[in-house]
């Protein structure tokens, strides 16, 4: 059997997403700059993110209060709670940006579900994922959705056989090579990696160059040549 299946990442695979995540890194030193002269700051809110990412998981939540704690941290608590309380408004405001699907999207889905079973594959808050795909039009294109609080080949696995015809008919697609790659390849699939310019440096690794059942690609519109390679290498 070819491949019949292709999952598909969704933020900044599908649509943008990290860069209202910076825009909100900059508001956030932009309040703080009256209180502290730390020049890490950035690298201070980040390493509270991935501290947290196992009590709040990911998404804008977790985002909003790792920018909460780390303002009281940089400025030993002096800050004023005006200030906390626009820090949480500049997270809110991560609910409110447009969608904006990224260049070649609806042509490379419009042409891709008419020959496979396509499924979304996105981790986050739930609310937040479900608003977003509501907001950009595509979630009709897909036969499942799994929103999921992280991405493991443990994760993989159970998708791939309660949606999949198996691993080995399955590609996996998007910008991640840490949650979308590798962990689809240890669960015995295909994988494509689409790189977004701004990738947050936590989904960061090394490529899996010479794996045969990997892929890179500039954009969504070459995932089909993509994937007719991998079927013609079987």
């Amino acid at each position: 059997m070819p491949i019949t299946t292709i999952a598909l990442d969704a933020d900044d695979t599908l649509w943008q997403n990290e860069q209202f995540f910076r825009l909100t890194e900059q508001r956030f030193a932009d309040l703080l700059k009256p209180y502290t002269d730390a020049t890490d700051l950035n690298e201070r809110l980040i390493a509270s993110v991935t501290k947290n990412l196992s009590f709040y998981g990911f998404g804008m939540k977790g985002f909003a209060l790792s920018m909460v704690e780390t303002a009281l941290d940089v400025t030993d608590h002096r800050v004023p709670g005006t200030v906390i309380a626009e820090v949480l408004a500049a997270g809110r405001e991560l609910l409110s940006y447009p969608i904006e699907t990224l260049p070649y999207v609806d042509q490379a889905l419009d042409q891709l579900q008419q020959t496979h079973r396509l499924i979304l594959v996105t981790k986050g808050d739930v609310f937040d994922q479900e608003r977003k795909l509501a907001a950009s039009g595509l979630a009709d294109y897909f036969a499942a959705i799994e929103i999921v609080a992280d991405k493991t080949a443990a994760t993989y696995a159970r998708i791939f056989e309660r949606h999949t015809d198996g691993p080995d008919h399955t590609v996996m697609v998007g910008n991640s090579l840490r949650s979308d790659v590798l962990p689809s390849l240890e669960a015995g699939s295909y994988a494509v990696y689409v790189p977004h310019d701004l990738t947050w440096s936590y989904e960061h690794a090394e490529e899996p160059e010479g794996q045969p059942r990997y892929a890179r690609i500039a954009h969504l519109g070459e995932l089909a040549d993509a994937i007719a390679q991998f079927d013609g290498s079987r």
